[in-house]
């Protein structure tokens, strides 16, 4: 059978979205070169950041934006990658606790920490700062951040404070209704539903559960198989 996945393990996922870095920097009305903050858990979206600069596109630095599952953060201080169980959060696309791609953003800079270190900063922080987030930014500017690009949003607000004159780009990752209890939560009052998600809610949820093991997939997919044909 021919199977792909469709997360950041696969480069197909990531390829393609250099190109919203490219749309991202057709509308900055700035002079100096952005600071991108990219909220990270498997590190695919950041991927294709640093293969759009290796392609050309002006970046002066990326944040790789984190949850508390931090172990890019530790590797950017100490030099050391240490994978360990992923920790639940509330920007939970970012639960990874040994993403994949990794190696890729190494291949991408040469194996080199240092620079690595001179291209990506990395930080985290926790669900408290995160909702904490949400609702300054949504006092403040009136835009609704999903949790993760709440996290992006702190980040790059950090960097700027500590590197005075520097602009940046803030990355998000879904519509904040995906969200809805968080974010509400976050705000103190209901979000808005957008139509189309309204009418999804009102379909009739179907899944088919299967035990976490090779055999069983291979026994589903080979029995869905033969029933299509």
């Amino acid at each position: 059978m021919h199977l792909t996945s469709a997360n950041s393990i696969n480069v197909g996922r990531w390829l393609p979205q250099q190109f919203y870095y490219f749309y991202a920097l057709q509308q900055w009305q700035h002079e100096q070169v952005p600071v991108i903050s990219v909220p990270s858990g498997n590190f695919g979206n950041i991927c294709a950041g640093l293969l759009a600069q290796a392609s050309g596109l002006p970046v002066k630095h990326f944040i790789a934006a984190c949850n508390i599952n931090d172990v890019f953060t530790d590797y950017i201080h100490s030099g050391g990658f240490d994978p360990r169980p992923a920790v639940p959060t509330v920007s939970n696309a970012m639960d990874v606790g040994n993403p994949s791609n990794f190696f890729r953003i190494l291949q991408l800079l040469e194996n080199d920490h240092a620079k690595v270190r001179r291209q990506v900063s990395s930080f985290s922080i926790n669900d408290d700062l995160t909702l904490k987030t949400i609702a300054n930014v949504y006092e403040d500017h009136h835009y609704l951040c999903d949790p993760h690009g709440a996290v992006a949003y702190y980040m790059l607000q950090k960097y700027v404070e500590q590197h005075p004159g520097s602009k940046g780009i803030f990355l998000e990752t879904a519509h904040p209704a995906k969200f809805a209890n968080v974010v509400s939560e976050a705000i103190g009052e209901q979000i808005e539903m957008p139509s189309r998600m309204k009418e999804l809610l009102k379909r009739k949820k179907q899944c088919i559960q299967i035990e976490p093991d090779f055999e069983a997939l291979k026994e589903f997919l080979f029995y869905k198989e033969v029933l299509v044909k």
